[in-house]
C-alpha cells in the first residue's frame, strides 16, 4: 500500500515536471518565432520599426507569438511552483511572483508597440519610433524580474535532492547572467558585445532545464 502511494506521488511529480518542461519548451519555441517575425525580444529598435513598416503581417504575427510565449512563460513558472512547493513554500512563491511581475512588464510593455504600429500607419514614423524606443526599454527593464526569478529556481533545484544540482548552479549564475545584461543595456549600450556571453550563459542554462525536464523528469520524491 505505502509503495503504492509513492508510486502514485511519483508519477505525479514526473507528469509535473513535464508539464513544465512543454511549457518552457513553447516558450523558447514562441520566444525564437517571435524574434523571426518580427524581431520582438532582443531586436534593435530600427530592426523593429523596419519589420513594423515593410511587412505589417509578419509583424503582427510575431506579436501575437509573442503574447502566447509569455503566457507559457507563466505557465512553466507554475508547475515548477507546484514541482518544488514541498521543498520550500516561501522560495517557491517567491520566484513564482517574481516571474510573474517580469510577465506582466512584458506585457503592458508591448502597448507601446500596439500605439508605435498605430502611428506608423498614419505616417508617423518619428512619433513610431518613440514608442518603439519606449518598448526597447520596457523590455530591458523586464530583465530585473527575470534574471530575479531564476536564483531561487536555481536554488530549490539545487536543494531539492530529485534533480540535478548543476541546473541549480548554472540556474542561479543565469541570474547574474541576466542582471549583468541589463545593466550593460542601460550604463554601456554601445557595447553590445559584453551581452553575448551572457545570451550564452542563459541559453545553456535554460536549454538544460527544459531538457531534463522533458527527458528524465525527476529521480523520486527526495528533498534535504
Amino acid at each position: 500500500m505505502e509503495n503504492s502511494i509513492k508510486n502514485k506521488e511519483n508519477n505525479l511529480q514526473k507528469k509535473t515536471a513535464r508539464a513544465a518542461g512543454i511549457w518552457y519548451l513553447a516558450f523558447i519555441i514562441g520566444s525564437i518565432l517571435a524574434q523571426v517575425f518580427a524581431k520582438i525580444g532582443f531586436g534593435s529598435v530600427a530592426e523593429i520599426t523596419e519589420v513594423m513598416a515593410s511587412d505589417d503581417l509578419g509583424f503582427r504575427i510575431g506579436f501575437v507569438i509573442s503574447m502566447f510565449s509569455a503566457m507559457c512563460f507563466f505557465l512553466a513558472a507554475w508547475y515548477l511552483y507546484v514541482l518544488l512547493n514541498p521543498v520550500n513554500k516561501n522560495l517557491s512563491l517567491l520566484f513564482l511572483l517574481l516571474n510573474l511581475g517580469g510577465v506582466v512588464v512584458q506585457c503592458y510593455n508591448v502597448i507601446n508597440l500596439i500605439t508605435g504600429m498605430a502611428f506608423l500607419n498614419e505616417g508617423q514614423s518619428q512619433m513610431a519610433g518613440m514608442y518603439v524606443n519606449l518598448y526597447d526599454s520596457g523590455f530591458n527593464l523586464s530583465q530585473i524580474f527575470y534574471g530575479a526569478w531564476v536564483f531561487p529556481l536555481g536554488y530549490l533545484i539545487f536543494k531539492s535532492g530529485f534533480m540535478p544540482k548543476i541546473l541549480g548552479v548554472l540556474l542561479m549564475i543565469d541570474c547574474f547572467a541576466i542582471l549583468l545584461y541589463f545593466l550593460q543595456f542601460f550604463f554601456f549600450p554601445e557595447i553590445t558585445a559584453i551581452a553575448y556571453p551572457l545570451y550564452a550563459i542563459s541559453a545553456l542554462s535554460e536549454f538544460s532545464l527544459t531538457g531534463w525536464l522533458l527527458i528524465k523528469g525527476v529521480k523520486g520524491k527526495h528533498h534535504e
